[in-house]
């Protein structure tokens, strides 16, 4: 089954999602609870559109636990190829929707020093997606921003998805330069992947 197909059984699975609230929440809570999680410092976390697993009063509690909680925000490099900018979220009021009308800080204040995060100051990242399967493979909306990103991440750097368990497929066709997630996490389980172990 070619992406193309896989994505759009996905988007189906994701939208015809029932108690996405609720659903979403529990999704959540599993990530917290990790140890992996309770140990990092610096965790980016994305904010939620469409149909995604929801995300934002997740990432509202989480700012008060003194890590420090990072959002991304779609941009591009010098060479004008498209990257996820880094971004130390520290109130949600910094937020505004941006592009797809995903929440993300004013772009006035992009290039402020004291804002930015690199990427190898990741401690964990909790990934999106359209699909995932139970070995970590994950498939993405095509526009590349998560893989790029995570070609620049530390080795030790936990790479998380998180999606409903709709969403899994058998297998997800991974390219050379896909990067497989070292757990998924769903309402229902916590399947661990090949990671960059795989490689």
């Amino acid at each position: 089954m070619d992406k193309a197909r896989q994505r759009q059984i996905a988007y189906a699975a994701r939208n015809a999602q029932l108690d996405k609230d609720a659903v979403s929440a529990e999704i959540c809570r599993r990530v917290v609870e990790q140890p992996w999680y309770q140990g990092a410092r610096t965790v980016m976390w994305y904010l939620h559109c469409r149909s995604e697993v929801q995300t934002l009063s997740t990432v509202a509690t989480e700012l008060s636990t003194g890590k420090r909680i990072v959002v991304p925000y779609c941009t591009v490099d010098i060479e004008g190829q498209k990257q996820l900018g880094l971004w130390h979220l520290q109130s949600i009021d910094e937020l505004q929707p941006g592009m797809w009308n995903i929440l993300e800080p004013p772009r006035q204040r992009w290039l402020e020093p004291a804002k930015q995060i690199r990427p190898d100051e990741l401690d964990a990242i909790i990934v999106p997606g359209v699909a995932f399967d139970t070995q970590g493979g994950r498939l993405g909306n095509g526009a590349g921003y998560y893989d790029r990103l995570l070609q620049k991440v530390r080795a030790d750097t936990v790479l998380a998805a998180v999606c409903y368990e709709a969403q899994l497929l058998p297998v997800i066709a991974m390219e050379a330069n896909d990067v497989f997630m070292d757990y998924v996490i769903t309402e229902q389980a916590i399947y661990s992947g090949k990671g960059r172990a795989c490689r």
